[in-house]
């Protein structure tokens, strides 16, 4: 029984280290090797306020860490599908129990519109005739288009990669 101390607190010494070291050997370095920006554009189509709050977080802390890397990105996030309610001003049109997630998921869009890499949020008027959205009550800092479809087309054209979190 002398020393029945030193496993566990050496099994836990040697857990941190590796948890720490890993953490530090975690990187994109291969990836964007020779990369001076990004180009992409996330189509977001998620019903689920939460999920869609965690995938733009997550877009945002992805942001984040290209330009920590040296690498600007250029991000469009595009609304579309059962998404488009949650991205309105009209909390009548949102079920209530997703309200209060629906104005954290505007003030991370807020939050957003004005970050380095991001050029822009875009709302599919198809998407909101469908779900039954008024266009005029889509975020101010959301842009309306005609049709997703031919916005990510073309964004897809002018280099963009296309990604659907």
């Amino acid at each position: 029984m002398r020393n029945s101390w030193h496993y566990p607190v050496c099994l836990a010494a040697l857990a941190l280290a590796f948890v720490h070291g890993s953490a530090i050997a975690a990187d994109d370095k291969a990836a964007l090797a020779g990369l001076k920006e990004v180009k992409v554009a996330f189509d977001l189509r998620e019903g689920n306020p939460w999920l869609l709050l965690r995938r733009i977080e997550i877009i945002d802390e992805t942001r984040e860490s290209l330009l920590h890397q040296g690498v600007t990105p250029h991000f469009i996030l595009a609304f579309r599908g059962p998404a488009t309610n949650l991205v309105q001003t009209d909390p009548e049109m949102i079920e209530p129990k997703d309200r209060a997630m629906a104005a954290r998921i505007a003030a991370k869009v807020k939050q957003m519109s004005s970050a380095p890499g991001v050029d822009g949020f875009e709302q599919c008027a198809v998407a909101a005739r469908e779900q039954g959205t008024e266009v005029e009550k889509v975020l101010p800092q959301i842009r309306v288009v005609g049709n997703a479809f031919i916005s990510l087309m073309a964004y897809q054209a002018k280099g963009y990669a296309y990604i659907a979190p």
